[in-house]
């Protein structure tokens, strides 16, 4: 997929006020300081088109933005710290799982993962929210240009193993690196095949 246009639409907190629209969403969620937006920035081939911060937790909003007027990209936020209370984990924003449940023109949630960490508890358990509501999801690996390919490999082997002790098989996943552009193709090609499925023919 080429990216020829893609700009900003609105922010919001409340799921009644994303863009009346049927056009496709990919939601792109994961734990605060994941390099979220720097893989938005590379997806669409923009430079500050997701606002990149230092600080933990700087996207506080529903962010949609419409990407080759066609479909939405959609940007969350973090889903929590990693130094939070037990219970805190399992609450998940009002607004975030409200969401989830009813958007129903999301077709598929990317869940960001840092490539350089151990599988976290706060990601697996959000991951298991998401297969319990039967939300649609795929793992993008993200920061991979910060480790040697061993090492990549056998943290993501450790990750597939975590996963198969309560999932079938693994989800889809890409690996990525908002740097070189690593997985930028296979993730717009994968929403593409989505999309031509059920977009009339340009």
């Amino acid at each position: 997929m080429k990216i020829k246009s893609a700009e900003f639409v609105i922010s919001n907190s409340e799921v009644s006020k994303c863009p009346d629209s049927k056009l496709p969403e990919y939601a792109f969620i994961g734990r605060s300081n994941v390099g979220k937006s720097s893989l938005i920035n590379m997806l669409t081939n923009r430079k500050d088109l997701a606002k990149t911060s230092g600080r933990p937790g700087k996207t506080q909003l529903i962010n949609h933005f419409l990407i080759n007027e066609i479909w939405h990209l959609v940007d969350l936020p973090g889903y929590g710290y990693a130094r939070v209370s037990k219970s805190s984990k399992k609450v998940f924003q009002k607004f975030i799982t409200a969401y989830f449940e009813k958007r129903e023109q999301m077709l598929c949630a990317f869940v960001l993962i840092d490539s350089r960490h151990a599988p976290q508890p706060i990601d697996l358990e959000f991951m298991q929210w998401l297969g319990e509501h039967q939300i649609p999801f795929c793992i993008i690996f993200t920061k991979a240009d910060k480790m040697k390919p061993k090492a990549l490999e056998r943290n993501i082997n450790d990750y597939q193993a975590k996963m198969l002790e309560s999932w079938t098989e693994m989800p889809q996943y890409f690996v990525t690196s908002s740097s070189s552009g690593l997985g930028r193709d296979e993730v717009l090609d994968f929403i593409e095949s989505i999309n031509k499925g059920i977009l009339p023919k340009q």
